[in-house]
């Protein structure tokens, strides 16, 4: 989940096991949970954000990223899972959202440029996501990408 504002500030989280900064990131609840809803909680919990908020565009970009994960991170999931997928979304929020950060997983937060954000964030898959967001957020004014509309379900 790529959190920004209307002039491509992004939120970027301090991760508490390694200190490395990165997006919202989540896994579903159950395998059929639809990813919007996912999403949905995934923000909520990392940050105290509300995606069905006023003022608040989610957008689904229908991209998926497939990846070997890190061998540190297997223990997190079942035996003998390997890979994992991403799915990508974004979330133009104003530019004074209070966060609300989840102590168990973040320690602290900031709004940066997004060529600063995505110079900063581990992982490879993230910073793509943030350096394709100028190009993402131009579609989406434009009405080539449309906001998801109603409660992210």
């Amino acid at each position: 989940m790529v959190i920004h504002t209307d002039d491509l500030q992004v939120l970027v989280l301090r991760r508490t096991d390694v200190g490395s900064w990165q997006s919202v990131t989540g896994s579903k609840d159950a395998w059929d949970e639809p990813f919007a809803t996912t999403a949905a909680r995934e923000v909520a919990e990392e940050t105290g954000l509300d995606v069905n908020a006023p003022a608040h565009r989610l957008m689904d970009w229908h991209l998926e990223n497939h990846y070997a994960i890190y061998p540190a991170y297997l223990h997190r999931y079942a035996p003998g899972v390997s890979h994992n997928t991403e799915r990508v979304f974004s979330l133009c929020v104003p530019r004074n959202s209070a966060i609300v950060l989840s102590p168990h997983e973040h320690t602290d937060h900031r709004w940066l440029p997004w060529q600063e954000a995505a110079d900063c964030v581990f992982s490879a898959s993230n910073a793509r996501a943030i350096e394709s967001l100028p190009w993402r957020w131009a579609q989406a004014q434009a009405g080539s990408l449309p906001s998801m509309s109603g409660p992210a379900a």
